[in-house]
Order: structure tokens, then sequence, then C-alpha cells
């Protein structure tokens, strides 16, 4: 697998394809939006940018990374030589199932089609191509370039060869890949949500606060960040949805999203992406402003 096909050019297609032309692999990266696929090609440089201030990479380096990318508005086209799509588009399964039907029809027979999806079935994905056993899930942490998990998720269909081919082609780009089979929540968040709303439980019902709940998990568990900062991070709104997908595919009251946590994604209190969470952030960064809210 040499073509790399990234759909979706915000924080997490962005990093992909950062990682896969660092690599030396040919990526095409594609957005609907080109204002916003130069977005991400700045995004890329910057990166590179402190990669070669840290002494990790050289200026050269970074010609070449970027020079593997090339930018495409149309899916079809971007596809149409692809060795391995990876879709890291909006966790919403109506554009998921709408992208997987037309790669079936655009991208080559032998394709492999990835999702970095956090939480949605890859098994429901796959049911709408006539290759299943060619889906299968690669859910990149943020931010990708520095983080080395890949969770991959096989979907009942996902074939062994593909699944293995996927476990070496992470390796290949210095990244430690963890399996999992299908079932909501995968086990990453199946394990992060929950511990996430909990926390968010325990600021609504006064048991502590913000800083208190944070510092706790931070210096009691060693933690790197407390799982209220985290959230904002991640965006509430994505730890709503995850909420969701695990609420509706498991049907245990434990996996109900805290009302607090409906309430502020209600009012558009996104976390640091909204300038606004359990912390206030400067508009357009993740620098804190003003320590909780709360």
């Amino acid at each position: 697998m040499k073509n790399i096909t990234v759909i979706g050019s915000g924080t997490m297609g962005n990093g992909i394809a950062h990682v896969f032309a660092q690599n030396n692999y040919h990526v095409n990266l594609i957005d609907v939006n080109e204002a916003q696929l130069k977005k991400a090609i700045e995004t890329i440089g910057k990166n590179l940018d402190r990669q070669v201030v840290k002494g990790s990479i050289k200026e050269e380096d970074k010609v070449s990374t970027l020079s593997h990318i090339k930018t495409f508005t149309s899916l079809k086209e971007a596809s149409a030589n692809a060795d391995l799509v990876i879709e890291a588009a909006s966790e919403n399964i109506n554009i998921k199932l709408d992208i997987f039907k037309q790669l079936d029809e655009y991208a080559p027979a032998h394709c492999i089609l990835a999702s970095n999806t956090s939480s949605i079935s890859i098994t429901k994905i796959a049911s709408v191509t006539k290759r299943p056993e060619q889906v299968i899930g690669m859910h990149f942490m943020n931010p990708v370039p520095v983080m080395k998990l890949v969770e991959i998720i096989n979907g009942y269909k996902t074939s062994k060869e593909v699944s293995e081919a996927i476990v070496n082609l992470s390796k290949a780009i210095g990244k430690v890949p963890a399996e999992a089979n299908d079932y909501s929540g995968f086990i990453a968040n199946r394990i992060l949500m929950p511990m996430i709303n909990e926390a968010i439980i325990c600021l609504q019902q006064g048991v502590g606060s913000v800083e208190s709940i944070d510092t706790v998990m931070k210096l009691g568990m060693a933690h790197p960040m407390g799982p209220l900062q985290l959230a904002d991070f991640i965006g509430l709104d994505v730890c709503l949805a995850i909420m969701n997908v695990l609420y509706d595919g498991l049907g245990q009251d434990k996996y109900a999203p805290c009302p607090l946590l409906v309430n502020m994604v209600s009012a558009g209190i996104l976390g640091a992406k909204s300038g606004e969470g359990f912390y206030v952030y400067t508009p357009g960064s993740k620098e804190l402003v003003v320590s909780p809210r709360f």
C-alpha cells in the first residue's frame, strides 16, 4: 500500500495525512471545502516546523513530507488510485454511511476502506458496501503525529488478511496497533467516556470542584490530564455523541449521558474549540485563560 486517501482535513484528518506523508506514502487529502484544505496544509506545515525545531526531523524532511500530499475536493478523483482510504469525517453515522456508499463505487476493487470513527459500528458502516470483508476501523489518537496508539477495529466480516495488513501498516508508520472487536465504543471509548461522564456527574452533584476532580485524577491516578479538561479538548459534543452511541448500543443506565453534559452541548458550550467548557480558553486555541468556569 503506497497510495493513501484521507477523507476530511480537520484535526484528525490532517494529522493522519501528516503521518503517512512523513513516512513516504503518497497522500490524497480530500475535503468539500477548499479553504479547509488550505488551512490543513498550513497546520501540517506548522507541526512539521515544531519537529524541525525539536530536532526530530530536518528541514528537507519537512519539504519532502509536504510534497507527498495532494489536495482534492472530488471524492471520485481522490480515491481513484487508492490502496487504502481512511475516512476521518464528522462523527455522524449518516455522513459516514453516505461516504462509504460512494467509496464502494469509486475506489479500486483491491482498496481497503477504513474509518477513523471513535465509536460507530464498523459492521454497520461495512453493510452499505459490497466489500464488507475489506472494511476496518483505524482509530487514531489525537494529536496523531504524537500519539502512538492506533485502535484497530475488526467488523463482523473483516477478513483476517485485511486485519493483518492494517496492523502491519500501522507498525510501518511508527504506531502501536491494538486490536478490538466491533462493540459499542470499542476499547478506548468504552472505558474512557464513562469515566469522563462520571467526572461530570461528580461535578453536577457537588462531590468536588472542577479543579479537585481533575487534580485527584492527575496526582492520584497518574493521568497526564484530568477528565474534565480532557473532555474540553475532545469536544463536549463529541463526548455526548459517543455516550449516546454507548447508551443506544448497550442499553444500560450506566452509559446514560450526564444531564449537565447534555445541557452544556445544547447551550453551545463545546470545550476548547468554542472557547468555553469546564475551563475557559483563548479563542482558537487550547490555552487556558481562566481556570474552571464553575
